[in-house]
């Protein structure tokens, strides 16, 4: 992420609830945003980062970076910290995605407690063990790592706990991403 989305809040100061109009319009100045949100959720080493980065035309918005801005998320690897401060991160993630979503944002990531994703990417095992390996060795930025797969599994049932809510589940974020945009075609006509 950019020092200048990191500078957008001092993080020194308490939270509370505030006017995010200054952070949601900064960042709408180089991401597109639509008439209608939506939210593809997915573990850590899926190809999220991957996809964002490859995209010609900024349509989506990596969760890791719109929640740091907002400053949902600390500047440290909170991952790893007590489950109880964990929740209450990703709770106020939560409340970010959900006005993220509102202002037209499409976004991609991997920090939900509550909000129900539009879709979910989760390839099968040995696949996404072959992605988080590869991502250790070349561009780790945080999260799972591949030595810990009671954790990666648990991780895992962890984010399909909307599928049985009827959230549609895909292989990779393109068939994510290609489902959201056909859901697009039909909410604007």
């Amino acid at each position: 992420m950019s020092s200048y989305y990191k500078n957008l809040y001092n993080e020194e100061t308490p939270l509370v609830f505030t006017d995010g109009t200054e952070i949601y319009n900064d960042l709408k100045k180089e991401y597109v945003t639509h008439t209608k949100g939506y939210f593809i959720y997915g573990p850590s080493g899926v190809g999220k980062t991957h996809y964002i980065n490859q995209q010609k035309v900024k349509n989506w918005i990596d969760g890791d970076l719109l929640w740091s801005a907002a400053k949902a998320f600390p500047n440290d690897d909170w991952w790893n910290r007590l489950p109880e401060e964990i929740d209450t991160i990703e709770r106020r993630a939560d409340v970010i995605t959900e006005q993220a979503k509102k202002q037209g944002f499409w976004i991609i990531g991997a920090s939900s407690v509550n909000v129900v994703p539009d879709a979910i990417v989760m390839p099968d095992f040995d696949t996404h063990l072959e992605y988080i390996k590869y991502r250790e060795n070349h561009h780790y930025d945080g999260g799972m790592k591949s030595d810990d797969l009671e954790k990666i599994k648990h991780n895992r049932e962890y984010f399909l706990r909307f599928a049985k809510d009827g959230v549609p589940v895909f292989k990779s974020v393109d068939e994510a991403v290609l489902y959201i945009e056909n859901q697009k075609d039909r909410y604007d006509h």
